[in-house]
């Protein structure tokens, strides 16, 4: 099996390592990822500047790995478009440290990569530790290799990625695994105001998350359950059920519309 790894903490980071090193027992792995941190940074790419990129020594000989100062996207796209040699046969983003959990998926930068993996048609897997202290990243690789199996052996839908938390928590501790559904999450006082010396005004991004659902198939409330959460995403985001309502609204380009 030959796996692309990505993530959006970059490459330095401790998630990463962990997941790539456990994902080389199952067969050829090579890192393409972000140079410095790109998290939040959703399905961004750089098409205003070049990119550049620099072979980095992973320590382990079995793992090839690029270090690339773009977005998780531009990772993917240039892992497979150019550094690669071959089509993966699945791209692994993560380990990322914190949750990607319900509608923050839309900026996830880990949630990205795997979707542009998914864009390729290849099946595509996100896992995120759901913890910003004392991640237990070993675990959550060593779920993430079995779960990649599931998958080699099982496939998924065309244009489908999983996204997949998995609580901090020892392995005893532990509640199980649970498919799940996006939950709906809430940002609460986003923007701390300041001012800087100067007198000048300055934002800095905060906030409080709220989950809005704590149906027990919600991914939020499986992994605050300590359960393990893998959610379904596809990338058809039509509202097909709205689509003959517009239609009867006779919706017209004239002169004189209000």
């Amino acid at each position: 099996m030959r796996i692309l790894v990505t993530n959006d903490d970059g490459i330095l980071a401790d998630g990463i390592r962990i997941l790539a090193a456990d994902l080389a027992k199952l067969g050829e792995v090579s890192v393409v990822a972000p140079d410095r941190e790109r998290s939040a940074t959703g399905h961004a790419i750089t098409v205003l500047r070049p990119l550049r990129i620099e072979r980095i020594d992973f320590s382990d000989p079995r793992i090839q790995a690029w270090a690339v100062d773009g977005t998780p996207s531009d990772c993917v796209k240039l892992a497979i478009e150019d550094l690669l040699e071959w089509k993966p046969d699945m791209v692994v983003s993560g380990i990322n440290r914190g949750p990607n959990l319900g509608t923050d998926v839309l900026y996830s930068g880990t949630v990205s990569a795997a979707i542009e993996g998914a864009i390729y048609g290849i099946p595509s897997v996100a896992i995120s530790v759901a913890a910003f202290e004392n991640c237990n990243y070993s675990m959550a690789a060593e779920f993430g290799r079995q779960l990649v199996l599931r998958v080699a052996e099982n496939g998924l839908p065309p244009k489908t990625l999983l996204n997949v938390n998995i609580p901090s928590v020892e392995r005893r501790d532990l509640a199980g695994v649970s498919i799940t559904k996006l939950g709906a999450r809430v940002w609460k006082d986003v923007f701390d105001r300041r001012v800087d010396p100067r007198g000048r005004t300055y934002y800095w991004m905060a906030g409080n998350v709220e989950d809005c659902d704590g149906a027990l198939d919600i991914d939020s409330t499986a992994v605050r359950h300590n359960m393990i959460s893998i959610t379904p995403i596809h990338l058809d985001l039509t509202k097909y059920d709205l689509i003959e309502q517009l239609k009867s609204w006779d919706i017209k380009f004239s002169d004189g519309m209000d």
